[in-house]
């Protein structure tokens, strides 16, 4: 990884074909979330951090990229595992270059509540995607802390953050549910004065508390009256590094899940998935739309609970109303049970949306576009969507714009793998930023996924 502008290569059109039965173990890459975090918190633990099963995407080798530049020592051995020497609380370095976080809003929305609770300048910049993504959810809590700002109109990159001198503690009611800007208050917090509280009316994941008591930090979650919680931690406590063995992204198992779903006489094992009861809303809705997904071998590692996921697809699925209060725990994952929706009998409502369309692209406008596109009966509010199924596969047959969403991506290529005619995307390029092996995981299982013309 350079400390230049990453390159992006010509669009890869892919298009994905009517398959057989999917079958198999597939070994799922790595939580993003917890990923990001490990390199991040590593950095500044005093001591080595062992990382193992860490997720080698674009996004994630860009945090690491970003904790080189800060002073960390962040490798990789010949043996697979990361090795993370931190600086201590407070003392990351200022970077000598520009910051470039590609495709990241998780790396770009917690490193600006790093460095905006250090006394360092750091500029950040992405790729044409993030560039349009707002900030200013972030901005604004940083701000009461101490840090300053320098930005294009929105609060978008590229963006400049002068952190605070002497960081001051606060407390933060969140305006809405956001697990990044609460992490980006709790890491700014971390070397800060005082006690730095998020109060959330809805809880949203909580892999930044669980890591940080995993490196040592205390961290108290009160739950308050209504169903709110105060999630606070006190300045200037010392992380201790240690060994993380990241759990299996739920995120990306949505989709090898979805396609044994939709793919009749399908049967799947993926073993070591996070299933935190804040991120697993996708598998507890296709629970309630009938799918055959069972749960086994639960544990806890790294402070995260685990299991094996069998999924079997031969039941058919009916439609369902998805409880607003669920949406945090499955955000990144409407895509995919759009598509799970497109196959299923009945209606599957979806509300409280919004955030969708402020993620790597408008991914509710999207989805309800490229879905029509491909014969599917739905329709789109402003923080609405309601699928028709008529309980078998639509018709297919569309080239899908994924305007650089790798999730609208694999989305529409698990769709292709149930769909009477193909489904081709302009450009499964930006799939590297999270699963860089999906296609070749999905063919390995029987999909017929490969590059169009």
């Amino acid at each position: 990884m350079t400390d230049t502008l990453i390159s992006r290569p010509i669009s890869q059109p892919i298009v994905s074909r009517k398959s057989k039965a999917l079958n198999g173990y597939p070994l799922i890459p790595g939580d993003k979330s917890i990923s990001h975090r490990s390199i991040m918190l590593g950095a500044l633990a005093i001591g080595e951090t062992i990382v193992s099963g860490l997720l080698e995407g674009e996004d994630v080798l860009c945090t690491a990229m970003a904790m080189r530049a800060m002073g960390a020592k962040v490798t990789q051995g010949d043996d697979g595992l990361w090795r993370i020497h931190g600086v201590g609380v407070g003392g990351l370095h200022e970077p000598d270059c520009v910051l470039d976080m590609g495709n990241s809003g998780t790396s770009t929305r917690l490193l600006l509540g790093l460095v905006g609770g250090c006394d360092i300048t750091a500029t950040f910049t992405g790729d044409a995607s993030l560039r349009k993504r707002p900030m200013k959810r972030v901005v604004t809590p940083l701000e009461m802390m101490g840090a300053r700002f320098m930005c294009r109109s929105g609060d978008r990159l590229p963006l400049t953050v002068k952190g605070a001198r002497e960081a001051l503690g606060i407390e933060y009611h969140l305006p809405v549910a956001s697990a990044q800007v609460k992490s980006a208050v709790m890491l700014a917090g971390l070397n800060a004065a005082g006690k730095t509280t998020v109060i959330e009316d809805r809880p949203t994941r909580d892999c930044t508390e669980n890591m940080l008591r995993h490196f040592g930090v205390q961290v108290e979650t009160e739950e308050l009256e209504g169903g709110a919680f105060a999630i606070s931690l006190n300045g200037h406590q010392e992380l201790r590094g240690c060994a993380v063995d990241v759990p299996r992204d739920p995120s990306s198992a949505a989709f090898a899940a979805v396609a044994a779903l939709i793919v009749e006489g399908s049967e799947i094992t993926m073993s070591n998935i996070g299933v935190n009861s804040r991120r697993d809303g996708l598998f507890v809705t296709l629970k309630e739309m009938g799918a055959d997904i069972r749960y086994e071998n639960q544990r806890i590692e790294a402070g995260e609970k685990v299991a094996s996921i069998k999924v079997t697809g031969n039941n058919v699925m009916k439609g369902v109303d998805v409880p607003e209060a669920r949406v945090p725990s499955m955000i990144d994952e409407f895509p995919i049970l759009a598509v799970a929706a497109s196959c299923a009998q009945g209606t599957t409502r979806m509300t409280g949306l919004a955030e969708l369309r402020v993620k790597e692209s408008d991914r509710l406008l999207m989805m309800a576009e490229g879905l029509k596109a491909c014969g599917v009966d739905l329709e789109m509010g402003e923080d609405s969507l309601t699928i028709h199924g008529t309980g078998k596969p639509p018709k297919g047959g569309a080239r899908i714009e994924t305007a650089l969403d790798h999730r609208i991506a694999m989305s529409f290529l698990v769709l292709g793998c149930a769909s009477d005619e193909p489904v081709e995307i302009d450009d499964g390029a930006p799939i590297a930023t999270s699963f860089p092996n999906f296609i070749d995981l999905m063919n390995d299982l029987g999909a017929d996924i490969c590059e169009g013309e």
